[in-house]
């Protein structure tokens, strides 16, 4: 195990992640290569009577409070693929373009989601919203294993008869540091894949026609519209440049949907960029950011959503760089399962993400989800969090987790979830 104090040269470096909207200084930075180091680092924060926080890609905010041990896992990168039992297995530093790169020789694929430079292990502890949700579900759903570091230095190997492990999956780090993790993986589809653009006096109606088109769509396809102020940059495509669009985000596993798009093509996208699509290119559809940058993403799950929903979100969204953005649910995602996943009945996803974010960010957040209470379960969905005092945990979790973790090393979970007592629209 490497140790950085924050007199060490590669302090700041060692603690750095991709989200750098954090003034987060740990007491100490613990590079972990191993399970084993993982399980000296707890030992080291119990002796020194300090809360432990652990960080892969570093995509969300680590907790607020008392400066820590930050468990550091890039190093941990052993991934091994079983085509036989079509499985995988990782370490906790392993990024989903690797199993990616892994699965596809094999005809397999993973649930991965909109970014491959992200880590398999907090994405799939979050619930993980494939872009194959729809016809496969819940990444979470489909985890057959874990091994994971107890806040009492244990180290264990839990499977879906275990409480702990069905409170990992959707409930996050809070319960344990999970080291390893064994997955299904799923024979590869057939994939037709891309988007399409609509320029800024098309947003509302594309907004409108989307949420009527998504109630008429098979389980095989899985989509998205986000609204998105391009800036005017060399590398943004010429017809994007400096624009305020919508990009509806289209994954279909099977044949090619072409008559299915007809109502959202006759509006008259800026591109098209919808066409059979390799696997291993996946990470086109969304074309994430891989840069690090300081960002803050906000959310609420929504039981419905019409033409008024989409009015009032382009209303309260606030000026400036801000994107926000509609996941369409239900299919497989609505099944339910033995973990700590939540609202699964819920229709859609609302999310807000805000660049370069500044003290009123937060405010503007919640302003946008006031006006979209009509519609919200109360849900939010744990993977698009910047910060953890969001997320929200069945009871249960909190009942494990005040026999698992006693003093809280693994830091505070947010207030249990209240039953939701929903409203007229």
């Amino acid at each position: 195990m490497l140790t950085f104090e924050p007199s060490s040269a590669d302090y700041d470096t060692e603690r750095a992640g991709f989200q750098t909207h954090s003034d987060y200084r740990p007491a100490l930075v613990a590079g972990a290569a191993s399970a084993a180091d993982v399980r000296a680092a707890v030992a080291l924060a119990a002796e020194r009577d300090l809360p432990v926080a652990v960080q892969s890609t570093g995509h969300g905010l680590p907790p607020a409070g008392e400066p820590g041990v930050l468990i550091t896992t890039h190093r941990m990168r052993e991934l091994t693929v079983d085509p036989v039992e079509r499985t995988a297995r990782v370490s906790a530093g392993v990024r989903w373009a690797e199993v990616l790169e892994a699965a596809a020789p094999h005809g397999l694929m993973p649930l991965l989601g909109s970014a491959p430079h992200v880590g398999v292990i907090g994405y799939t502890l979050g619930g993980g919203l494939s872009l194959f949700g729809r016809p496969f579900g819940w990444a979470a759903d489909r985890v057959r294993s874990l091994e994971v570091v107890t806040a009492d230095g244990a180290l264990q190997e839990v499977g879906p008869g275990s409480e702990l492990f069905q409170g990992l999956l959707g409930g996050g780090a809070a319960l344990g540091i999970v080291t390893a993790m064994t997955f299904e993986l799923l024979p590869l589809p057939e994939l037709w894949a891309g988007g399409l653009f609509f320029d800024t006096g098309l947003i509302p109606d594309a907004l409108r026609v989307w949420t009527e088109w998504t109630k008429t769509v098979p389980d095989t396809l899985t989509s998205s519209i986000a609204v998105i102020p391009f800036p005017d940059f060399p590398g943004v495509p010429e017809p994007l440049r400096g624009r305020r669009v919508a990009h509806l985000r289209i994954t279909q596993a099977g044949p090619a949907a072409d008559d299915l798009l007809a109502p959202l093509r006759a509006l008259g996208p800026l591109l098209d960029t919808l066409g059979p699509l390799p696997l291993t290119e996946v990470g086109s559809i969304y074309n994430d950011p891989t840069t690090p940058a300081p960002f803050r993403s906000s959310n609420r799950m929504l039981r419905t959503a019409d033409a008024l929903t989409t009015r009032r979100l382009l209303a309260h969204t606030p000026p400036g760089p801000h994107i926000v953005e509609l996941r369409h649910l239900g299919g497989a995602l609505a099944s339910p399962a033995a973990n700590a996943v939540g609202d699964r009945d819920a229709a859609y996803l609302a999310t807000i993400t805000t660049l370069a974010p500044d003290a009123d960010t937060p405010a503007a957040h919640e302003a946008l989800f006031a006006a979209l209470a009509p519609w919200t379960s109360g849900g939010r969905f744990r993977n698009f969090l910047t910060d953890p005092a969001e997320a929200r945990h069945p009871r249960w979790v909190h009942e494990l987790k005040a026999r698992l973790d006693p003093a809280g090393r693994f830091g505070v979970l947010p207030e249990a979830q209240k039953p939701i007592t929903a409203c007229g629209v």
